[in-house]
């Protein structure tokens, strides 16, 4: 076997890592805090309910968008049922007006006219833009390192006729761009598509891969998924070490020719490697495993400048009971404004009904859930550490507001009610580490842009990062090219040929 690979984090992005370098004759081995693969991607049970915590839908769900064969690479894909909508969400107001944002953009435009016809400037623009988008796929497969002159140049050459659409658009919020549209509904849905901060570019790829129909939702659930791509690194040679938290990333020497040489565990066990690979969370990474020692400007710029995903409450509820003929992503009106936290306030809520999958509660019986986003992680994580008491009643209160409203607006929801479960962002940083307990990792804001992150850290040799902390805009889409970009650089710095092709 080649060199000694230890990787910190089984997370799609240290598993994707994992994969391509054993395939690349590198002996790797994963060390994992949790007890089960995916990070974040994951989902747990609660009375026969599965509550799924991730993935809403998957980019490259068919082989008609590119990150289809860079999925196939770590899974057979053929092998992976996924349901495809005909909608992404329902915003309703308090009159009883609702806009459905479809995924089929002819479909879509349509409805956004009817419904706010005064707005047929702005809505032809949004429309036209996501049409354009359509017709260039991300080169998602190259590393921009590997690429020769030419290569270099004919890749801007066919992006050239997207850029100028993608970067007027990366310029500008949802929100910002929302507050254009003069019918409040059509405001409001564009707030709500995502998160409001986000660029405006990122709700265009996402009409771009609904409208491809490769954005489906993987039958089973994220941590299935999650474990499917595990077995492959595990059928590959790989190595996971579960219940193993890395407290400190050994290094020999000093700035600028250190050399990282291997992990510590938080039990004081050692292990050394050729190779050490963070795939964890970014901050603790930087600041606690490598204790500030190689904290360059752009680093300090990211953590101190750049804003994160926000974190958030999760509220599941098993009924018993079906809602064929509701969406399966709904956002209501408040009656009045709810306070989530002291710094979070809301006026709108979302449910996602999972009346479209039938793995994840028993016949005839549904799971609702109910997500909250909150910038303010510190009041629940104070609440959980100092005060359990009323932790639990906030947790509560929350529960029984998500309740009520789902009662009004669904009806059947109290009576029927078998199951519950709150995870606040307390639980996220428990279970995953992640910095600030945020959804994902570098929001893809107008600050953000189209930046790139180093996976290299100057004056360390033999280290490298990978995840949605070095690629900006998150998700398990950002963690699979992170992970295999990462790959493909190691095996460029060792001379060696990378092969992606799956082949264990």
């Amino acid at each position: 076997m080649g060199k000694k690979v230890i990787i910190i984090g089984a997370g799609i992005a240290g598993l994707t890592t994992g994969i391509h370098l054993q395939r690349n004759g590198y002996d790797t081995e994963i060390f994992e805090m949790h007890t089960l693969p995916g990070g974040l991607c994951t989902a747990w049970q609660r009375k026969g309910y599965t509550i799924d915590a991730c993935l809403h839908w998957l980019v490259g769900s068919s082989p008609r968008d590119n990150f289809y064969h860079l999925w196939d690479e770590l899974i057979d894909m053929k092998n992976l049922p996924c349901y495809e909508f005909d909608h992404y969400i329902v915003v309703e107001d308090a009159s009883g007006r609702s806009i459905t944002v479809y995924t089929d953009l002819d479909k879509l435009e349509k409805e956004f006219l009817e419904k706010a016809y005064e707005d047929e400037k702005i809505i032809r623009e949004f429309i036209g833009a996501a049409r354009k988008l359509s017709r260039f796929m991300l080169p998602n497969d190259v590393l921009p390192e590997a690429m020769s002159f030419v290569e270099g140049i004919h890749l801007l050459w066919s992006a050239l006729p997207y850029l100028p659409t993608a970067l007027k658009y990366v310029r500008i919020t949802s929100k910002d761009f929302a507050a254009r549209c003069k019918n409040k509904l059509l405001r409001k849905t564009l707030e709500m598509m995502f998160v409001p901060d986000m660029s405006v570019v990122f709700l265009l790829f996402t009409l771009v891969w609904f409208h491809r129909k490769s954005a489906g939702y993987p039958l089973g659930g994220s941590l299935s998924f999650s474990q499917k791509i595990e077995k492959s690194y595990l059928t590959c040679g790989g190595k996971i070490n579960y219940r193993c938290r890395v407290a400190k990333i050994l290094t020999r020497g000093s700035f600028p020719n250190a050399l990282a040489t291997g992990i510590q565990l938080s039990t004081g066990a050692t292990h050394n490697a050729d190779i050490v690979i963070s795939a964890a969370d970014g901050h603790s990474t930087l600041f606690e495993m490598l204790d500030k020692k190689f904290l360059d400007k752009n680093f300090q710029k990211y953590y101190s400048q750049y804003n994160p995903f926000p974190s958030f409450l999760h509220v599941s509820l098993g009924i018993k009971k079906t809602f064929e003929n509701y969406p399966h992503l709904i956002c209501i009106p408040l009656e009045r404004t709810f306070m989530v936290d002291p710094e979070t306030s809301m006026d709108y809520l979302n449910y996602r009904i999972f009346n479209f999958v039938n793995t994840l509660a028993p016949k005839g019986k549904t799971v609702i859930s109910s997500l909250l986003t909150t910038y303010n992680y510190q009041y629940w994580q104070s609440l959980r550490k100092d005060n359990p008491a009323q932790y639990r009643n906030e947790k509560k209160r929350i529960l029984d507001f998500v309740i009520d409203a789902a009662e009004k607006r669904f009806g059947g929801i109290r009576k029927n009610l078998e199951m519950t479960d709150v995870s606040t962002p307390a639980t996220v940083i428990r279970y995953t580490n992640n910095w600030r307990g945020s959804l994902e990792g570098w929001l893809l804001d107008p600050a953000v842009g189209f930046s790139q992150m180093k996976k290299e850290i100057k004056g360390l040799k033999n280290f490298y990062m990978a995840g949605q902390w070095v690629q900006p805009g998150g998700g398990v889409p950002g963690a699979l090219v992170s992970g295999r970009q990462l790959a493909q650089l190691i095996c460029l710095r060792d001379e060696k040929k990378f092969v992606g092709a799956r082949s264990c």
